[in-house]
């Protein structure tokens, strides 16, 4: 059941918008940014922390996958996706974020698709160019101008380190919402790299222990029910099938919502 569901999702999702044209859409935005533009250091903490058997699984990790089935039903509910890069940007450009078999298994499809029509440098660049780093920041380069105020290329460990742990909880782990619990999470991701091979501890410890200076500033506005806030917003928007996708990607539509910045 789970299979032919997710399957049946994964084929709704691709008539709905082909991948080659869902992928054609990202890359047309003003802010969208070549890999070629990001530093290898930033490239290097994302595969270290978040699949580091990026370049070598076929879009899904079989390994993880075990894993992560293995502690939920431990819990005895969701708190482990063992998704891949492949997988979240398969997520990110076509699924919602809510942890289901059903979406799970068509964002399985959805990986297969993109690995067999992209290589593995285009699936990271997709990637970084679409994840949430908090405050309406999506992308990279986005999330870079924010909180440091320069270009993704220019980003130092220590900025990258930051940048690169943001996403897995947006609203936790923003230097701008808790700036100690960012740190925790940078330190995490610099351990991480150290144990795959890409620094060394002393270039940890030095990445670590600088100071760094955060341009985003956080005004009397709670920013993290903002992010729930549009997230909910265009998740009902996906939902509606006579609007077209390229609409929500691409702008086109004026959306007017019922919040109140005052209460």
């Amino acid at each position: 059941y789970f299979i032919c569901s997710g399957y049946q999702m994964y084929k709704n999702a691709i008539n709905k918008m082909p991948l080659k044209d869902k992928i054609t859409t990202i890359r047309q935005k003003e802010d969208y940014t070549k890999i070629d533009d990001m530093p290898q250091i930033y490239l290097k903490a994302v595969v270290s922390v978040e699949d580091h058997r990026f370049y070598k699984h076929f879009g899904i990790d079989v390994i993880s996958i075990g894993r992560a089935f293995v502690n939920d039903i431990k819990q005895m509910k969701f708190v482990e996706g063992g998704s891949t890069i492949t997988q979240q940007l398969a997520k990110n450009i076509y699924f919602t974020q809510d942890k289901k078999i059903v979406r799970k298994v068509a964002e399985i499809f959805m990986a297969f698709s993109i690995e067999s029509n992209y290589n593995k440098d285009e699936i990271l660049e997709g990637y970084l160019n679409t994840i949430n780093y908090g405050h309406g920041m999506y992308g990279i380069e986005n999330a870079s101008q924010f909180y440091f105020n320069k270009s993704a290329a220019d980003l130092t460990l220590a900025e990258a380190s930051i940048l690169v742990g943001i996403p897995k909880s947006p609203s936790n782990y923003s230097p701008i919402v808790n700036y100690d619990l960012a740190k925790e999470r940078q330190y995490m991701v610099l351990s991480g790299m150290v144990k795959n091979g890409y620094i060394t501890e002393d270039e940890k410890n030095e990445a670590y222990n600088t100071s760094l200076t955060i341009i985003g500033k956080k005004n009397n506005i709670n920013l993290s029910t903002l992010m729930y806030y549009q997230d909910a917003v265009f998740k009902e928007l996906e939902k509606i099938d006579n609007i077209p996708t390229s609409f929500l990607d691409t702008g086109g539509l004026k959306i007017y919502t019922s919040l109140d910045l005052n209460a």
